[in-house]
């Protein structure tokens, strides 16, 4: 029992209490559960009873015993088989265990329980006293090793405690040595210096605490404690500005200054200069405390997201006209169309006509090409042959390099067909072309290869066809520290408001998208060497479009639409006039309705209609692609067209043929053909 006070009871400490031994009895004769647990009674033993072999490994699991008295005769597991379990975990491997028996009395099986694990026998019927002698004898053994075990934890405990007290000790004297270290440390990994300075802003020689202006200025402590070197470096366009506040920092106590500074290898950096006066005892100003920050990382990642605000401006703007003018643009496409196979044998106005249609194309590529630089349109690969393609390039960079620039291309022997969006690729080729004018400021040669290669494949069956366009100028080149950033995004090397870091980003997002690679290969001095390579066409598979190889419309050999109905929706009264014309030009019937709603009442009471041929953006809240889905459940039979001037980024058309507007008639002859005769897409 502990001790008592005059408080009441004391608790004795963990270590003087008596060690208690638990015995588990497993028996499935519960007669020889009580007799057993009758002999064994003592206030000091807990005694567990189990009435089966599962209910005893239970119990194993669970709980910690000092001896385990196991019956052999047991139905569904005999105790060779339990003792063997207990003995294969590793808590209970330990654990003594007493068979009971009054079978199996010969030597085999005495040697099969020794074998499970059995460190005695007692056999049936028990002698209460050999019983109690040999569990005694086990119980004391288990208390002195728990003994043995509480004085190892006790002495390891105090050696413990010895230890945590010096080390405390020692911990208590390094303190503020660590502490030092650590405040000293982080200001010098910081891109902060401390410093103070005369209150005369006309004075301004600057006497700082520690050593980081050095690492982020290139000028020692002992330059800045000069008077002028300061002032001589800080921006002409922040003087003005940064001087008034000094001049008026004694009357406002505290200031934050943000301005450009030259550094000592003439690089301009950002500074955020705060500044407080710490005032005399009499209220006067003594000196300045400053603190300097250089914040150019982040004036840089500020410009960047400018430049992409005004991207996204312009993505916005962009496809917010789009629809509407490429609307517009279809009405004059269509109707000049229209007119021209009117004008078949006036060569002069033909001559006319198709001038007005070639001009109204550039400005829906315009469109295009703003589309593509904000990433707000899809892809619309073609097959496109260099032959052609090239020359009209060559023209456009003349007028677009200058004079200085020299252009030479070359097309190796013949070539295959790539299938890429014409005006993506045009635009990266130009991005390519205008980076390597900037870097041939007095003028160079800039050469354009383009050659086919095959490229074998691994098992040695028939490999792919590679086609690569090779650009080169006689520029100043890029040294291996812009090489390796060179399709960063918003990473230039042209000083600010010239350069959005954007141009070689987009164009590298573009040759992947198309299934291609792009590599760069400069140094300085020697120019530099864009490779794009891009998979061919094994046959040409896809309509490719080349400028003045057009076939006039004619509508004697065009689709044959006599006895057809289509149904005609577009929310645009000219374009759907200018659509209902050319397809009537076709010997179609046509029907219209300006929005979705109105075009499932006609699809509903007209059963004779053989295509749909839908605009994808009308008012309410149907679009084009909703309606098509709709008439996929409800008319499978009848086959939708859509088209559209711009696809929002949310818009799936996929599934369905899609027409891009402004569209020359030919082309929705083409793709009238291949829906009205099942080949569109499902």
């Amino acid at each position: 029992m502990g001790a008592e006070t005059e408080d009441g009871p004391r608790t004795a400490p963990p270590d003087a209490l008596p060690i208690r031994a638990k015995i588990l009895i497993v028996d499935d004769d519960r007669r020889n559960l009580l007799a057993a647990s009758e002999i064994l009674a003592d206030p000091a033993v807990d005694l567990v009873m189990a009435d089966s072999p599962e209910e005893a490994l239970r119990r194993t699991l669970r709980e910690e015993f000092a001896l385990i008295l196991l019956d052999v005769q047991m139905p569904r597991m005999d105790g060779y088989e339990v003792a063997t379990l207990i003995r294969s975990r590793s808590r209970t491997s330990r654990v003594p265990i007493l068979f009971l028996t009054a079978h199996n009395k010969e030597d085999m099986h005495i040697f099969r329980g020794y074998s499970a694990g059995a460190v005695d026998y007692v056999f049936k019927p028990i002698q209460p006293l050999v019983l109690k002698s040999k569990v005694d004898v086990f119980v004391d053994l288990y208390r002195k090793t728990e003994e043995i075990k509480r004085k190892a934890a006790a002495e390891k405990q105090l050696l413990l405690e010895n230890l945590r007290v010096r080390g405390e000790k020692l911990e208590a004297e390094q303190a503020l040595r660590r502490r030092e270290e650590h405040q000293a440390a982080v200001l010098r990994g910081l891109p902060i210096a401390l410093y103070t300075s005369p209150v005369d802003c006309e004075d301004r020689r600057l006497h700082f605490t520690n050593d980081s202006i050095e690492r982020i200025t290139g000028f020692s402590r002992g330059a800045f404690a000069t008077s002028g070197l300061w002032e001589s470096r800080l921006d002409p366009d922040d003087s003005e500005g940064v001087l008034e506040n000094l001049r008026n920092l004694t009357e406002v106590g505290a200031v934050a200054l943000e301005y450009r500074w030259r550094n000592a290898d003439g690089t301009e950096r950002h500074i955020l200069d705060q500044i407080v006066v710490n005032r005399a005892e009499d209220g006067t100003a003594a000196e300045l405390f400053g603190m300097w920050f250089d914040v150019t990382e982040r004036k840089e990642l500020e410009l960047s997201l400018q430049h992409a605000s005004k991207l996204e401006a312009v993505g916005r703007l962009t496809g917010g006209i789009a629809h509407d003018f490429n609307n517009m643009l279809s009405i004059v496409i269509g109707n000049l169309d229209l007119a021209r196979g009117a004008l078949q044998g006036n060569e002069k106005a033909l001559r006319r006509i198709e001038s007005a249609i070639e001009g109204a194309h550039r400005c829906a590529e315009l469109t295009g090409r703003l589309l593509a630089f904000s990433r707000r349109s899809p892809l619309q690969p073609r097959a496109l042959d260099f032959a052609s393609f090239i020359p009209g390039l060559v023209k456009l960079l003349v007028r677009t390099l200058g004079e200085r620039i020299t252009i030479a291309a070359e097309l190796d022997g013949e070539l295959p067909d790539i299938c890429v969006d014409h005006a993506q690729f045009e635009a990266a080729l130009i991005n390519l072309a205008v980076n390597a004018r900037d870097a041939m400021p007095e003028g160079g040669t800039l050469g354009i290869r383009v050659r086919g290669r095959d490229a074998p494949a691994p098992d040695g069956a028939e490999g792919a066809r590679w086609v690569d366009i090779t650009v080169t100028d006689t520029g100043t080149g890029m040294s291996p520290a812009v090489l390796a950033r060179v399709f960063e995004p918003f990473f230039t090397t042209k000083e600010a408001g010239k350069g959005t870091g954007l141009g070689l980003s987009m164009v590298y997002g573009f040759v992947q998208q198309s299934g291609g690679t792009i590599t760069v290969d400069s140094s300085p001095g020697q120019g530099t060497r864009f490779v794009v390579t891009l998979p061919a066409l094994a046959r040409r598979s896809v309509p490719s479009e080349a400028a003045g190889q057009r076939a006039p419309f004619d509508a004697a050999d065009a689709v044959n639409g006599a006895g057809k109905v289509v149904l005609v929706v577009e929310d645009d009264a000219d374009v759907r006039s200018t659509i209902i014309s050319t397809l009537e030009a076709l010997a179609f019937t046509v029907l219209s309705a300006p929005d979705g709603t109105e075009a499932l009442r006609i699809l509903e009471s007209e059963p004779r209609i053989a295509l749909v041929f839908s605009d994808v953006n009308m008012p309410g809240t149907m679009t084009g692609i909703d309606l098509g889905h709709v008439i996929r459940r409800q008319w499978p039979q009848i086959p939708v067209l859509l088209t559209s001037g711009y696809l929002q980024e949310h818009q799936d058309a996929s599934g369905f043929d899609l027409l891009f507007k402004p569209y020359r008639a030919d082309e929705l002859i083409e793709i009238l053909r291949m829906s009205l005769c099942g080949d569109h897409a499902t």
